[in-house]
């Protein structure tokens, strides 16, 4: 038996003893798990600078680029107690395990409920961002999965690091007498792609595969298994300014929407501008992005308007704006770039969105609830924002502690997924001896009641240990 079979096997193994896990156990594991990377945050972080120093190496060879590195650091500012309050926010959360979200009587002591379950093995593949490992951890222990973690050989210092405060904790959070020990290896590192092409063969052991990276990383995974996929292999978002587009407020959000952090899936990568103010919100908008170093990719209208306001008089500012091809529309730069199209309606613009993005998170700058309305009902993506940032698109700030990555599927999971995202549900069905024949049309034969029970607390949590 191959390592990776052992991996997959040990981890359904623990799926199926983390049925029976009540919600007190989840909550003294991560209770633990934050204790333990507290305890040892010194030595996380100076694996971190290990992995960051030799990522650098390999950016200045140009094998690595500027965005992922960007992506490896979890020591700067407040990053590493944002990752400790992670820990505790997906605590703070109800668990959902249990509960029941319908309830039907289909006859006389015959009563149906379905009730949230864990998917069960979830395989997670990631590059840089090693802050995942805790993420992805965490939500796994919350929601009754087990999780096989492969992370990216350029933080493989942290990841590992941060694997063996997570496996500590779990196996060092003493057991409740009566309950259920808490499977240690509910939680479990690889570190070879040769593992990995193996798991993705392995559907009678992994439920769901869940990658986070690359769009070469999302198609390769999305191309080589039979398993389940949830994920999107694109972030081109789109922010689009209406005609009653306030200055002010399409300023501050192209801005932040493209600056905050260049590198993230939901920034934005086109800028749609409706013709009626590309001479005066967009040029404002446009002057902010220079100051910010922004690199405008724009289209013949955009340019002229550019020109015409003297924004190119400035030499430097000169350097950043360059006319736009047909490739730079649909194109995910990850960096300080930006592409810029001219329309001349809502609908225009929606059309623009439907055909170029990749249906992650598009927004409308407009004072017109109207049109606002109209572009959130038709623009066909995740996540749909009025007057909002697209980098809003994130499960942190959508309150879900973390996030196992963003879904453009049209499945179980769309959008942020946190702990939602790794749940599905089955059936119960309670009965006294009865046969599916024994309802029907015709003498003796029962008709099906199909009255709704009402879910109040004792029925929403019957099932919840």
């Amino acid at each position: 038996m191959s390592s990776a079979e052992q991996v997959a096997r040990a981890a359904r193994e623990a799926s199926n003893l983390l049925q029976t896990i009540s919600s007190s156990q989840k909550s003294a594991v991560l209770r633990r798990i934050r204790q333990v990377l507290e305890e040892r945050r010194s030595e996380i972080v100076l694996a971190n600078q290990q992995d960051k120093e030799a990522a650098q190496r390999e950016v200045e060879a140009g094998r690595l680029s500027s965005s992922l590195f960007k992506r490896l650091d979890i020591e700067t500012g407040e990053k590493y107690a944002t990752l400790l309050q992670g820990v505790d926010d997906v605590d703070s959360i109800s668990d959902p395990i249990g509960q029941v979200t319908l309830a039907r009587k289909l006859d006389n002591d015959l009563d149906l409920y379905r009730v949230v379950c864990p998917v069960g093995v979830c395989l997670v593949i990631f590059e840089a961002r090693p802050e995942v490992v805790v993420n992805i951890a965490c939500l796994a222990i919350k929601s009754g999965n087990a999780a096989i973690l492969k992370g990216g050989k350029e933080a493989a210092r942290t990841n590992q690091a941060l694997a063996d405060a997570i496996q500590h904790a779990i196996a060092t959070t003493p057991a409740v007498e009566g309950q259920t020990k808490f499977p240690e290896r509910s939680i479990q590192v690889v570190s070879t792609r040769d593992e990995i092409s193996t798991l993705l063969d392995m559907d009678r052991y992994v439920d769901l595969v869940i990658p986070r990276g690359s769009n070469a990383l999302v198609r390769h995974i999305q191309n080589n298994t039979r398993i389940p996929v949830l994920g999107h292999a694109d972030g081109i978002c789109s922010t689009y300014l209406d005609e009653s587009a306030d200055t002010q407020k399409a300023v501050h959000i192209v801005v932040d929407a493209k600056t905050n952090y260049p590198a993230a899936c939901n920034a934005t990568e086109a800028l749609l501008v409706h013709s009626s103010v590309v001479n005066t919100v967009f040029v404002e908008v446009a002057r902010a992005l220079l100051a910010a170093g922004v690199r405008l990719h724009a289209d013949d209208r955009s340019l002229a308007a550019i020109e015409q306001a003297g924004l190119l008089a400035d030499a430097g500012a000169a350097a950043l704006v360059s006319r736009a091809t047909d490739a730079d529309f649909g194109h995910e730069y990850t960096d300080l770039d930006i592409a810029i199209r001219v329309v001349d309606s809502v609908d225009e613009a929606i059309d623009h969105i439907n055909t170029h993005g990749s249906k992650h998170t598009d927004a409308i700058v407009t004072e017109e609830r109207k049109s606002a309305e109209w572009f959130m009902r038709r623009v066909d993506a995740a996540g749909v924002y009025w007057n909002a940032s697209t980098r809003f698109a994130d499960g942190f700030r959508y309150g879900f502690g973390a996030e196992i990555g963003v879904s453009t599927n049209k499945t179980h999971a769309r959008g942020p997924a946190g702990l939602e995202g790794l749940t599905i549900y089955k059936y119960y069905l309670f009965g006294n001896g009865q046969g599916a024949g024994d309802f029907g049309v015709g003498q003796g034969k029962h008709q099906f009641l199909h009255e709704d029970i009402p879910i109040d607390n004792s029925v929403r949590d019957k099932f919840v240990l």
